[in-house]
């Protein structure tokens, strides 16, 4: 993509004379959207709009920068929303592009870089699991893939979730006995796993099948995933036929099996469309400034799954819009379906569809259907939509009445919109890890959690590593957000303990110069019971409870026991890495390469520091520089 940056405009807040008043605030609204134009050129490309702070307000493309621009040049015509976003706009960014396809793909990454408020945003950006059939052996394994395609070989999918891939697995190892372990345990193998035994794979490991005849199984299972599946049953009714009448009767028993097992994948797929081979089907339904968009993926004729995205959106934003903002989005990264059906008409659809060709590498068809199956199944998505969005809402609803019960249990002013609760995990001070997770309006909000590995010499002194961590903390928001203008900043800190451990975060909260971000001390009560939990306020005085059936209680005791669960799963993680950690690790110029080498040469860490300079030059991999400088390592000499 061609881009460049158009001529960067004087400070809007300069005075007449040339001066610029450093005591007054910038100007902000239409005048300054104003200003930009006669420098815009009549060419695509996006722009930015930004706030007092430079904060990033909303990106959008544009065929013609000049003439979208002017559109915001004036409050008439624009929503409420629109108009308050030119009202808090101080100051604008642009980058041209050669053609307007180029400038919705930039725009669609740096709306996912930048996440500005005024946008609508995907929020969730994962990648989706596909069924692989590996291409580079002679006995192909099939298994779960996530990620770069970078393995030989045939990928079935998208699939909704891994639980989606997981079972259409299970069941296709029944039906054809493939097998799905890794190549070198394929080759160390001498007897059949437990898998051949349970009658899941046809141990071609050890020869108990020929290659031929795996080849047909494999033949037998791709023609299913692609989608001709009444062939292959039809195939195996009629093998089960043979062998019952040539009284095999415990061969036809595996046949029968065989398509029990195909039966039942598809009988967990739901909806089977009989005339649309394949589909992304999208449907959204918008209502009291939420929106849902289901997504539904159809391959081969089968139902893979599906699955449901809550994008930002806010009042007043169309689902045509909503629509248009998640396609450019959600396929930013995604392959897509050479027939995209969608509920609602979609802006700029050609655009989009040539965007989503280029990626594919073949035409992208984006229709909204209006009869017959393809109608069924936008319908389908449609209902799904809204009766996952009426879910969504009910959660949030009953997540605001226990936010409101905090605020009237701990004396808060107005209802927390982000909880900050931290723990520690080590055993004895070893692989000590700090953590804290976040709750507010949608619950756990698992993207904001954050990992501290504590640095500190004395990290046996619990005290000590809670100061570490809230140090670290406040100090980069004190540095990234001194004016508390962004949600960063938690409304309410809930420390694991009790009288001792608020006193002491109180003292670190003056030190760091923080001020007004309630806390309160969780402790679980002289008989250290669940349920007779006890809460102690910074100012100090009698520790308080809440009735042993409040609602506020069970959500409290929740918070505290995921900041437990991150806690202790940090801290795990962290003692299973220190474990693989060898001598070698600390030597220069060995990185994960010549280690491995060097072990499969000595078989230990310890056997290669007491090897001589003669066997370490004997490594492959290993220079004869390299040799001296491990030996000189490892004796202590020099």
């Amino acid at each position: 993509m061609s881009s460049k940056p158009t001529p960067s405009l004087p400070p809007l807040n300069a005075m007449e004379d040339g001066s610029a008043d450093e005591n007054e605030a910038p100007k902000t609204g239409a005048d300054v959207i104003k200003a930009y134009l006669s420098q815009l050129p009549n060419r695509p490309g996006v722009y930015r709009m930004l706030g007092k702070r430079g904060d990033v307000l909303y990106v959008g493309k544009a065929r013609s920068l000049k003439a979208r621009v002017t559109n915001y040049s004036r409050m008439q015509g624009n929503s409420p929303r629109i108009q308050r976003m030119i009202l808090a706009t101080a100051t604008m960014m642009f980058v041209t592009t050669e053609t307007e396809m180029e400038a919705l793909l930039l725009e669609a990454n740096l709306i996912k870089q930048l996440k500005p408020r005024y946008n609508v945003l995907l929020r969730d950006d994962k990648s989706f699991p596909h069924i692989l059939m590996t291409g580079d052996h002679e006995f192909p394994m099939i298994v779960k893939h996530r990620g770069a395609r970078k393995q030989k070989g045939k990928y079935y999918g998208p699939f909704a979730s891994a639980g989606a891939v997981n079972n259409t697995l299970n069941q296709l190892q029944k039906a054809f006995l493939l097998r799905t372990c890794t190549d070198s345990t394929f080759e160390a193998r001498t007897r059949p796993c437990l898998l051949h035994q349970i009658k899941r794979c046809s141990a071609p490991c050890t020869g108990l099948i020929g290659e031929e005849a795996y080849k047909g199984l494999v033949a037998d299972a791709t023609r299913f995933l692609e989608g001709r599946t009444t062939k292959v049953q039809a195939e195996l009714a009629e093998k089960m036929q043979a062998s019952s009448e040539a009284m095999d009767f415990e061969q036809a028993a595996v046949y029968r099996d065989r398509i029990r097992a195909l039966t039942q994948v598809q009988a967990s797929q739901g909806i089977n469309p009989e005339n649309t081979p394949e589909a992304d089907v999208i449907a959204v339904h918008a209502e009291g400034g939420h929106a849902c968009v289901q997504i539904f993926f159809f391959r081969s004729h089968q139902n893979w799954g599906n699955r449901a995205y809550f994008p930002r959106a806010g009042a007043n934003i169309s689902e045509e819009e909503i629509l248009s903002a998640f396609l450019t989005q959600f396929y930013g990264g995604k392959t897509p379906s050479r027939l995209v059906l969608t509920s609602h008409e979609v802006e700029e659809a050609e655009l989009i569809s040539e965007a989503l060709s280029v990626s594919l590498g073949n035409r992208v068809h984006i229709n909204r259907p209006q009869r017959g199956e393809k109608r069924q199944l936008v319908e389908h998505a449609l209902t799904n939509a809204r009766e996952s969005l009426g879910r969504k809402m009910a959660e949030s609803a009953a997540q605001s009445k226990l936010l409101a019960g905090v605020a009237e249990a701990f004396g808060l002013k107005q209802p927390p919109s982000r909880i900050e609760v931290y723990d520690n995990s080590h055993i004895q001070g070893a692989h000590a890890v700090g953590a804290m997770i976040v709750a507010g309006p949608e619950g756990f909000e698992k993207k904001a959690y954050r990992k501290f590995n504590i640095k500190s010499a004395q990290t046996n002194d619990d005290f000590g590593m809670m100061k570490e961590v809230l140090t670290r903390r406040f100090q980069r928001l004190l540095k990234e957000d001194p004016d508390r203008q962004t949600p960063d900043w938690p409304d309410l800190l809930l420390i694991d303990g009790g009288a001792g451990q608020v006193s002491a975060v109180k003292q670190i909260m003056e030190d760091l110069g923080v001020e007004g971000v309630p806390m309160i001390g969780v402790a679980k009560g002289v008989e250290r019971n669940l349920g007779k939990e006890e809460f102690h306020r910074p100012e100090g005085g009698q520790p308080f409870a809440l009735p042993h059936r409040d609602p506020t209680l069970y959500f409290v005791q929740r918070l505290r026991d995921e900041a437990h669960r991150f806690a202790i799963g940090a801290h795990r993680a962290k003692r299973s890495k220190a474990i693989g950690v060898t001598t070698l690790d600390e030597a220069p110029g060995i990185g994960p390469a010549r280690k491995r080498a060097l072990l499969a040469h000595f078989g230990s860490a310890k056997a290669v520091a007491r090897a001589g300079l003669s066997d370490l030059k004997a490594v492959d991999g290993i220079s004869e520089k390299m040799a001296e400088n491990l030996h000189v390592f490892f004796s202590g000499d020099g």
